[in-house]
């Protein structure tokens, strides 16, 4: 399976969970993706949450949804930070409006929550966000990877090749 030519949104700031930024970015990249990491700042390093340095490619305010064939939500408690920034909300808004893969992991479903991404369809996350998903639309089950249609979710860094592996079909 080759992701050659396809152009994948990797949501990026502080506090991010390592494994769900730099599993997908690295497995997607050796697919053939091209990985851009988009944060509130271009060429920003973000910290993880135990301080591992992450620089952004791009700053929300210079790309667009139909830029992208997919976008990726990590978790870790960046989405909570992503939340606080107008452009990263209307940039995942602008994303679920579309026909494009919308993934995340863990925490990252609350980034959905900002959109109708969720509304009546099955979902998973990390257990702490199982009401937020509930309340947004979602019916939750506690499952590895749930795919339902273009949406992928997945509950924990342990669901990492389960996740990756659901975005690569879904784009190839």
């Amino acid at each position: 399976m080759s992701l050659k030519g396809k152009k994948i949104a990797l949501m990026l700031e502080r506090d991010y969970q390592e494994m769900e930024i730099w599993y997908p970015y690295y497995r997607l990249k050796e697919e053939g993706a091209d990985v851009v990491r988009v944060a509130p700042k271009a060429h920003e390093t973000y910290p993880s949450k135990l301080g591992y340095p992450c620089q952004s490619d791009a700053a929300v305010k210079d790309v667009q949804a139909g830029d992208f064939q997919a976008v990726i939500v990590p978790g870790g408690w960046c989405p909570d930070f992503m939340r606080r920034d107008d452009g990263m909300i209307k940039f995942i808004q602008d994303c679920a409006k579309t026909d494009m893969v919308i993934a995340a992991i863990c925490h990252g479903g609350w980034m959905l929550c900002c959109t109708d991404a969720l509304r009546g369809k099955k979902a998973t996350s990390f257990v702490a966000i199982k009401y937020d998903m509930i309340n947004a639309g979602a019916r939750w089950v506690d499952e590895e990877c749930v795919v339902d249609g273009r949406l992928i979710t997945a509950r924990k860094p342990d669901d990492l090749p389960a996740f990756c592996q659901a975005i690569i079909r879904a784009l190839s």
